[in-house]
């Protein structure tokens, strides 16, 4: 990479046609997130190689916008700039505009989300990259202000005009990135290491800024600390554990998960509620539970598999996702109280621990009103009062939610289904509600999404209840899908889902290895380096996710190619063990 270029460039971008309808193009689109792009004035087109056909014929950069439905950014970012007329008439004019949905589009938002990193420091949502015609990542940025996107765009299409080849040769030449510094990894010591060195030993959790669940690197530490144990890994994984289930990370009142906490304490929470991140949760307390002997913790992965059998559940399966703006168009605002509504329903007993426990006698973190949330420990009686509160709470709210609904994004994801089936799985001796739910879940998505050779991305159901398929699934769906198949058969032994799981694998493998590896995606369209199969994101890994499996499975032609390319993986120089928890504790070859 080089970065004086990438200094440059930003330098230049911050100094100081006629608009076309995209409305016939995406309001039927089955992906919620991109049905509501299009009123926008910006004549907005799917990604695909008819793009990268037009780009080059008209020497246009292509801007690359990536977002979901549930995302609170993009929906402020909609608001200020993709509806805006003068924005429209500059991106339609310069450019050629394209909206992807990160959910579908999953490994090219990755391939996104690498190079943002490389050049920015940084990724997240929403993502705006400039490419070039030939398919090269040229510069991104996440949101950004109207006029601070307009003087961006406008300079760099002045850029693209007086010295497009430069620009386009520098763009080549970063698509190389930087080779990874020193030698392979010390698997599991070096990423050990590096997570004893990031984690908040204070208040979970990994950094000192915004926190994430990190699930993928919260399981990997906790399967290592089962088999060996250590007294300050496991207090530092109950801390963490009890931090998500007591703060702003967790909706205490109706259950569920949201994404991510901006502060440091697990207090603020950005509001949407992702299947992936309470599959993930619902399972890592229902293993920490287990393992650590502790019936609170296990509650909490039953409770949340709860909500998304309550909230989540659509025809058998799980929908995508809960916005974080509610139908009146206020972020978090279902989720928060104001003080004199909070004293209305409560009684004096209930409205002394409230404001104590949830810290109503502080200032308002939200303009909309208080979280509640634990920022301070109940006492014994105080426990049992509250409980009584938050009842009274979800009588209540269930009213606010006919008022202003919380928008869901419907979508039916293989992959992200595939988590919640490995959840219910664990979860099904628990009670048999989770069983069958795991027995309808499987046999939904194979009914639906699979041909005997190929599986689909997922589907929408349209008005009439039918299901309106999207694309060919991605590495991550046949992985976590066969993984969730696996698990419900060594719950059930179902022979049919153990057939199910190894036959998804081996089309994994056949259909996604490449002379370098597993790859993500199927014939990339975008050039330069592709982001890592074996690297964990918002779940496992998905190489690391079909390897362990394979290993698992006893068929011996699969578990050869898995350990073939465990040693590959494990060989590579990398930069950040941490992002790798999933291969780092998979079986030695």
């Amino acid at each position: 990479m080089n970065l004086r270029w990438c200094i440059a460039l930003v330098l230049w971008l911050s100094m100081g046609g006629c608009p076309v309808s995209a409305a016939g193009d995406l309001r039927a689109h089955p992906s919620p997130y991109l049905a509501m792009h299009a009123e926008d004035p910006v004549a907005w087109r799917e990604w695909g190689p008819e793009v990268l056909a037009q780009a080059r014929r008209e020497n246009r950069l292509i801007l690359v916008s990536v977002g979901y439905f549930a995302c609170h950014w993009c929906h402020v970012m909609q608001r200020e700039s993709w509806r805006d007329p003068q924005v429209g008439r500059l991106l339609n004019a310069a450019f050629i505009p394209v909206k992807v949905d990160r959910e579908i589009a999953a490994a090219l938002d990755a391939r996104l989300q690498l190079f943002a990193e490389r050049t920015r420091g940084f990724g997240g949502w929403p993502l705006n990259v400039f490419v070039t015609p030939e398919g090269y990542p040229l510069f991104a940025l996440a949101y950004a202000p109207r006029d601070e996107f307009l003087r961006i765009a406008g300079a760099l299409d002045a850029r693209w005009r007086k010295e497009g080849p430069r620009l386009a040769a520098l763009a080549r030449e970063a698509a190389r990135g930087p080779a990874a510094s020193g030698k392979p990894p010390d698997w599991p010591t070096d990423f050990l290491d590096a997570a004893r060195r990031q984690a908040d030993p204070l208040r979970g959790g990994f950094g000192a800024g915004s926190k994430f669940p990190m699930v993928p690197q919260l399981m990997a530490l906790l399967d290592w600390e089962l088999r060996h144990p250590d007294a300050e890994r496991r207090q530092w994984l109950l801390l963490t554990l009890e931090q998500m289930r007591d703060g702003g990370l967790r909706d205490h009142v109706a259950g569920g998960f949201f994404r991510y906490t901006v502060d440091p304490d697990w207090h603020e929470p950005h509001f949407e509620k992702m299947l992936y991140d309470n599959a993930q949760l619902a399972l890592l307390y229902l293993r920490a539970g287990r393992g650590f002997a502790r019936a609170d913790l296990s509650r909490v992965g039953l409770e949340t598999l709860d909500f998304m059998l309550a909230e989540l559940a659509t025809g058998g399966a799980f929908a995508a996702s809960l916005s974080a703006v509610d139908g009146r168009g206020e972020e978090g605002g279902a989720y928060l109280w104001q003080s004199e509504s909070l004293r209305r329903l409560l009684n004096a007993r209930e409205w002394r621990a409230a404001r104590r426990v949830w810290g109503l006698d502080g200032a308002r973190t939200f303009a909309a009103g208080y979280l509640p949330l634990w920022r301070r420990t109940p006492s014994g009686e105080e426990a049992g009062v509250l409980a009584a509160a938050l009842g009274k709470l979800r009588a209540a709210r269930s009213g606010r939610l006919r008022a202003a609904a919380i928008p869901r994004d419907g979508k039916v994801l293989a992959g992200w289904n595939g988590l919640a089936l490995q959840a219910l799985s664990e979860a099904s001796v628990q009670g048999p509600r989770y069983g069958d739910a795991a027995r309808r879940l499987l046999e939904t998505l194979r009914g639906r999404l699979w041909d005997g050779r190929r599986l689909l991305k997922g589907y929408v159901n349209d008005r009439r209840g039918g299901p309106r398929m999207l694309s060919e699934g991605e590495l991550e769906d046949y992985a976590y899908l066969a993984q969730g198949a696996w698990r419900w058969w060594e719950r059930s032994r179902d022979p049919a889902a153990r057939d199910f799981a190894l036959e998804l694998a081996r089309a994994a493998w056949r259909d996604f290895s490449t002379p370098g590896g597993l790859s993500l995606e199927r014939g990339a369209l975008l050039a330069g380096t592709a982001a890592d199969a074996w690297e964990d994101g918002y779940g496992p890994a998905p190489a690391a996710v079909l390897a362990a499996l394979s290993v698992q499975s006893g068929d011996a032609g699969l578990s050869e190619l898995a350990l073939r390319a465990i040693v590959r993986a494990r060989s590579q120089a990398i930069d950040y063990p941490l992002g790798r928890a999933s291969l780092a504790v998979l079986p030695t070859p």
